[in-house]
């Protein structure tokens, strides 16, 4: 399982694309704590929560960076900051849709998250159960149907952000 900065290179290595699935009501990421604590306390977010310089440092260079987030509405207080925080990923050119299971079933789709690089280079991510991130592990290259197949499932009945972001916020 690759963790941490050995996780982090593949954003850096990855040619083309790069997809994800995101399936958690809550991550617990040390690095989010007290910008969370600002967000609910209702404080200015800051330059880069408008323009997403990660995501920035990838389109910039012509990679394509796309996620469905599958979740449940109510939205928790996690929720709730990460989805405000999408509109500055897509300024930065990430495409982003939802998945609203409260709104529709979606069957046959992973109960975990998972990065597709180029479409070639599956990672199942692995979390404890408070959300904290243990490693991404590669799964095999017989693997990689069932996951552009979950990938194709995600994103054709995922709502375009802004759409789902105008009924609910």
């Amino acid at each position: 399982m690759l963790t941490g900065e050995e996780f982090g290179r593949l954003f850096e290595t990855f040619e083309r694309t790069a997809f994800r699935l995101e399936t958690l009501a809550e991550y617990d990421v040390e690095e989010e704590r007290e910008e969370i604590s600002r967000f609910l306390a209702g404080e200015d977010m800051g330059p880069e929560w408008d323009d997403n310089p990660w995501v920035r440092s990838m389109t910039d260079k012509g990679k394509q960076v796309s996620r469905v987030h599958v979740l449940r509405s109510p939205l928790t207080d996690y929720l709730r900051y990460e989805l405000a925080a999408y509109p500055g990923n897509i300024k930065a050119g990430e495409s982003i849709g939802i998945i609203d299971l409260a709104e529709q079933d979606v069957d046959g789709l992973p109960d975990h998250d998972f990065w597709l690089f180029d479409d070639r280079d599956v990672y199942r991510m692995h979390y404890t159960p408070e959300g904290r991130f243990l490693g991404g592990e590669r799964l095999p290259a017989v693997r990689l149907p069932e996951y552009r197949g979950y990938r194709h499932l995600a994103l054709s009945r995922a709502v375009p952000f802004a759409t789902y972001w105008e009924r609910h916020h």
